[in-house]
């Protein structure tokens, strides 16, 4: 909240909601690299949790996916619902933590966080897993270089929307996707999902990449993103968190 609109305006939100942003910041590390969980001078990982689940989100929820869940984040999104993964896990190197996906009966991984990309040995990772026949996604809050990763790897990216708290002002990033990329919208109010749809449509994202629109869970209506969603007539897809309706909205390791 509080961050200028693509349009240049100021964004709905100021008052309490920019005194809030502004504890978030003062908490957060003056430097990204010192950032918990980064490991820029390091060949091992901070990895919090590796299991096995259904997908939850995107184009392919529903299918059975090997998570990698690593330690550490450098935002403080207002919904965030793994601030238990921002400290904490085990230091892996690559090929302990390719054993262990390598336990589970699926070619599907899913590398995500917190944060994955404060992770130095990452883009490694995903070559090494391309190598042994995994189909390989990442999921970014999109502040942090994409250019290191495999041309093959999936790349799920965040928009962040003024209700996060951590608004995206810088959307150069968008350009590096493909259609085989995602970009995610998650929304807090009807005020956020106006603010999606201006940046949809001012970066000609329909059709480029597949779309995906959330609402904050507990905070918007499901039906009434929908019928916003039909109302406008944008060429993106409901992308409801099923695994917080499977398996129960506090659930972990799901």
């Amino acid at each position: 909240m509080g961050g200028e609109d693509p349009a240049g305006r100021r964004a709905p939100g100021g008052g309490v909601a920019a005194e809030q942003r502004r504890g978030r910041e003062a908490e957060r590390p003056a430097r990204l690299d010192r950032a918990p969980g980064c490991r820029y001078n390091s060949p091992r990982m901070r990895v919090f949790e590796i299991f096995f689940s259904l997908q939850g989100e995107g184009t392919r929820v529903g299918l059975p996916c090997v998570f990698v869940r690593f330690t550490g984040c450098d935002l403080r999104c207002v919904y965030c619902d793994t601030t238990y993964a921002f400290q904490g896990g085990r230091e892996l190197s690559r090929a302990e933590v390719l054993a262990e996906v390598a336990r589970f009966p699926c070619k599907l991984v899913l590398l995500t966080g917190g944060e994955p990309l404060l992770q130095r040995e990452l883009p490694v990772l995903a070559r090494d897993l391309l190598e042994r026949g995994y189909e390989v996604t990442v999921e970014t809050h999109g502040q942090r270089p994409l250019e290191a990763l495999p041309p093959e790897v999936v790349r799920i990216v965040d928009v962040k929307t003024p209700g996060s708290g951590e608004v995206t002002t810088d959307f150069r990033y968008l350009e590096q996707l493909g259609r085989r990329d995602e970009v995610k919208f998650v929304v807090c109010s009807e005020a956020d999902w106006r603010w999606s749809l201006e940046v949809i449509r001012r970066h000609r994202l329909e059709g480029r990449v597949a779309l995906l629109v959330s609402p904050v869970h507990g905070a918007v209506e499901p039906r009434d993103l929908a019928r916003w969603m039909l109302e406008s007539g944008v060429d993106a897809r409901l992308n409801l968190q099923l695994h917080k309706y499977v398996w129960g909205a506090d659930a972990k390791s799901v």
